[in-house]
């Protein structure tokens, strides 16, 4: 009878599997150890209070800080001139000029009203016109009314430009022993203000940078994205070693009276399995109130 040569090649498939086996499990544990996990805790102390968890909250992780990607998005977007904004309004010569000495664009406010001169008052022409029309009623009071004839302009040029100065310097003395009658000159001029329009320039360079950032956020810097789970935890897994940011974007946690977000830098080595709690302690500092 033959040898059966069914015995050898199966013990040599066997090994051959076993082998291939080990060098997937091998590759697997190599591949393992090579990446890292984080895991972290979201939760919040309002001002009166203990901890909570902040339940719910889409955390997304970062190659790049969300603050970073911001001030990107920024230097990006040029901010819109101002001189090349006041050039285009329909106001006086004088009051163009004003503006571009000043740079602003604001002639309301009660600290515009306070800070104005005599002589800016005088000589703007839109500046005299509303000081001109909340003053004239007050007459009884000591306000200086004008006494030349425009027609003398022509006629007598000298004796009106005598009489044009003196009335100034009434005016201007005025001024000076009463700076309450500055008062409501922002109320006569609000109507040609023009600091509206520029603000709305402003807010929509901001909501231009908004979305730039959200966009690169989610895009060019994007690694993954979770949510926090009723015990505000959640994490990532598979992450190739670096350095990254925990962030919730522009998305608030709150507890109580208090509301956070977060920018968290995590550096992660190969197998590492990192955990981070994500409190009031590491919130993204807020801006102080103007």
């Amino acid at each position: 009878m033959k040898p059966s040569l069914r015995a050898p090649v199966a013990i040599c498939i066997a090994i051959f599997l076993s082998g291939a086996l080990f060098g997937l499990s091998a590759r697997a544990s190599f591949a393992q150890a090579e990446t890292a996990s984080i895991s972290f805790k979201v939760q919040i102390t309002p001002s009166a209070g203990l901890a909570e968890p902040v339940r719910g909250l889409p955390v997304v992780l970062l190659r790049k800080s969300f603050t970073a990607i911001q001030a990107e998005a920024e230097s990006s977007i040029p901010h819109p001139s101002m001189d090349k904004f006041i050039d285009t309004l329909k106001l006086s010569k004088e009051l163009i000029a004003w503006m571009h000495k000043n740079h602003t664009v604001a002639i309301t406010g009660e600290e515009f009203a306070k800070n104005l001169t005599p002589q800016e008052i005088l000589y703007i022409p839109e500046f005299w016109q509303a000081y001109f029309e909340i003053n004239a009623g007050s007459k009884a009071f000591g306000f200086p009314l004008p006494k030349y004839d425009d027609r003398d302009r022509v006629r007598k040029p000298a004796k009106y430009q005598q009489e044009v100065d003196d009335y100034h310097a009434r005016v201007t003395k005025y001024i000076e022993q009463n700076p309450d009658s500055k008062a409501e000159m922002d109320e006569e001029l609000a109507p040609i203000d023009p600091s509206p329009q520029w603000n709305d320039k402003l807010a929509e360079r901001e909501n231009q940078i908004h979305r730039m950032a959200l966009d690169w956020a989610q895009s060019r810097y994007f690694v993954a994205q979770t949510q926090t789970d009723v015990n505000g935890r959640a994490g990532f897994t598979g992450i190739a070693p670096g350095t990254y940011w925990l962030s919730s974007l522009n998305i608030y946690g709150q507890a109580g009276d208090t509301r956070e977000k977060w920018d968290t830098q995590v550096e992660v080595r190969s197998g590492d399995a990192k955990q981070v709690i994500l409190s009031n302690y590491n919130a993204v500092p807020s801006k102080p109130l103007p």
